[in-house]
């Protein structure tokens, strides 16, 4: 059976080494310019060339978004920018811009260049089109039908890659002028403010058409498709994508280790995928998400897959910390959230397991004792009175979740 792409998003540094740990095949990250991301810890020219060395030590493969759809003041740079890419030793450019991706192509031969989601390609012609033109991957606009995904794959050459996991964008194909219109940032030059996902009341000239307190939000539930990996497989799909680069590390760690195994086992063998299937819904909703959806895999969306409630948000389990180093038995993290000497909390380790472990110590970076860890980002060494690892997730599971 061919081998198919795990592509996972990362933030940053942190988050990409943890993509890779946790079972990605390959990430994508946006740089400082030319991204449509520019809210996300972008990473420098350094950070992407440290970056790749990691995941080339892991066998992994570094996608760049240069996805923006450029005025003539946002090309300065681009092809400088693109020749060092090329050197650092990207695997691929993410672009939404015929000038861009012919840029690349002239400039820095050796990048694949895979056409955009942007671009909305929703059909085999598009993306022999985008073949033709000398493209190395089109990644398929996110309204398409399954049934749709399988007939352009019968009917191209070109490799595709297809969104199976996360936030879905109101717009077509995240073409959107809302956050452009209502606060002058411009989403397809990098500036989203998101406007979809702000609380709305519905007004019929000047009466309100419901309770102020129902508030109107045009925000989809997130896509999520463990159940159709074997379509996608079958179907000779190269690559299943995982939206998130504004998401934490948890976010990432869970949803990569579950698709991973999904995959893995369905490779394996079907009837192991089919009997572990409850185990990857479990897991993927271990971490913070907007309930689920298929998007458009049956056909168009109706009023069942958007949310209209105020509280949007499902969250299982907190994120408490990535383990950077153990040392004579304490767990060197960076915390992220408030937890204290005493509670259980959850060891979450690349291979799959979950580990509950009971906090025995909390110390500062000077070796003083503290009984609970309330100060974001602070450096502490932290006992458990389980074997933990470098790398290992740190969470505590919500007891109201």
């Amino acid at each position: 059976m061919k081998k198919i792409e795990l592509l996972a998003p990362a933030g940053d540094l942190e988050r990409l080494k943890i993509a890779v740990l946790y079972g990605a095949d390959a990430v994508y990250l946006g740089g400082k310019q030319f991204s449509l991301r520019s809210r996300a810890s972008n990473f420098g020219l350094k950070e992407i060339a440290e970056g790749v060395a990691f995941a080339k030590e892991h066998g992994a493969h570094v996608h760049v978004t240069v996805n923006m759809l450029p005025h003539e003041e946002d090309l300065h740079g681009l092809k400088e920018y693109l020749i060092e890419l090329e050197r650092i030793g990207v695997t691929a450019i993410i672009a939404a811009s015929p000038g861009i991706m012919m840029c690349a192509k002239k400039w820095a031969p050796k990048l694949e260049v895979h056409v955009s989601t942007q671009h909305s390609s929703t059909n085999s012609s598009a993306a022999n089109y985008w073949q033709e033109k000398g493209m190395d991957r089109v990644v398929l606009g996110r309204e398409v039908t399954l049934e749709e995904i399988k007939a352009s794959a019968a009917h191209t050459q070109v490799p595709l890659e297809v969104f199976i996991h996360g936030g879905m964008c109101i717009s077509y194909s995240g073409r959107c002028v809302l956050s452009n219109n209502m606060t002058g940032r411009d989403a397809n030059r990098g500036g989203c403010a998101q406007s979809c996902r702000w609380k709305y009341r519905l007004y019929e000239g000047d009466r309100a058409l419901h309770d102020e307190q129902d508030l109107f939000s045009m925000s989809s539930k997130d896509l999520m498709a463990a159940k159709y990996i074997p379509d996608l497989i079958t179907a000779g799909i190269a690559s299943l994508k995982i939206e998130g680069r504004m998401k934490t590390a948890l976010y990432v760690a869970t949803v990569a280790r579950t698709y991973r195994k999904a995959i893995d086992d369905y490779q394996k063998d079907p009837e192991l995928y089919k009997k572990n299937m409850p185990w990857y819904l479990e897991q993927i909703s271990n971490c913070t998400y907007r309930q689920f959806t298929t998007g458009f895999f049956f056909g168009k969306p109706d009023e069942t897959t958007q949310i209209y409630d105020s509280n949007t948000y499902v969250k299982e389990y907190t994120y408490l910390g990535i383990i950077g180093e153990v040392r004579d038995g304490l767990c060197r993290i960076e915390q992220r959230n408030k937890f204290s000497v005493g509670e259980i909390i959850e060891i979450m380790k690349p291979n799959g397991e979950n580990v509950e472990a009971k906090v025995e110590r909390i110390l500062n970076e000077e070796g003083e004792e503290q009984e609970s860890a309330p100060h974001s980002k602070q450096v502490l060494y932290v006992a458990l009175d389980q074997k933990a690892d470098k790398y290992d997730i740190l969470r505590r599971a919500e007891k109201d979740a």
